[in-house]
This record gives C-alpha cells, structure tokens and sequence, in this order.
C-alpha cells in the first residue's frame, strides 16, 4: 500500500523560503509522478507541479515557475518542493500525491498524503 508522508511546513514572511518533503512508501508501477498540490482557505485544491520519478517530465503551474522547484531522492524514496520568494497568495495546505500517468489533475492522482500547512505573512 502506497503510503506519502509530508512535513517541512510552517510559518515565514513574505520574500522567504520554505522546503516541504514527501516521504514515499510502497511504491509500486502507480507512483511514476509524483506531484504537489496545494489547497487555500475556500478554494479548490490546485495543481502546483509534477515530475517523474526518473526525474523527468518536470511541469509547473504558470505562477509558481522560476519560484518552486520540484526535485526528488530516489535513495530516499522522498520528493521535495523548494519554495522561494513565498508571497501571502502562496499561504496553503500541500498535499504531495503520486500516480501513473502525467496530469494536472486532481483527478489523476490515486494516492495523495495528509498535507502540510505553509503560511505566509506579509
């Protein structure tokens, strides 16, 4: 059983970084993508980006580009998001999820973790 495990999340100003990990167990063929989501208070959960467990196929939502980066161990079984120059729009919960083919939808993604919190002050 396919199992994501997130953590990294917290509290920072406006301009700083953040990295949130996602720990990986019980990979099987169905986490080939590996991709972060993020949900804020009264929105729809919204695709952030993807990347292939072979590293990848790398793929960004417009407003995060040349901000997050997505990058994974596969020694670690982990997958990372690299958040820099953090805006309060960015203020979320991150889900991490895997599934077996390339997408931006939510849909797609068959197993999904608990979620961290990133909270971002102006």
């Amino acid at each position: 059983q396919v199992q994501l495990v997130e953590s990294g999340g917290g509290l920072v100003q406006a301009g700083d970084s953040l990295r949130v990990s996602c720990a990986v167990s019980g990979r099987t063929l169905s986490t080939h993508v590996l991709a972060w989501f993020r949900q804020a208070p009264g929105k729809e959960r919204e695709f952030v980006a993807y990347v292939m467990w072979d590293g990848s196929s790398k793929y960004y939502l417009d407003s995060v580009k040349g901000r997050f980066t997505i990058s994974r161990d596969t020694a670690e079984n982990t997958v990372y998001l690299q958040l820099n120059s953090l805006q309060p729009a960015d203020t979320a919960v991150y889900y991490c999820a895997t599934g077996s083919v390339l997408s931006n939808i939510r849909a797609r993604y068959a197993h999904w973790g608990q979620g961290t919190q990133v909270t971002v002050s102006a």
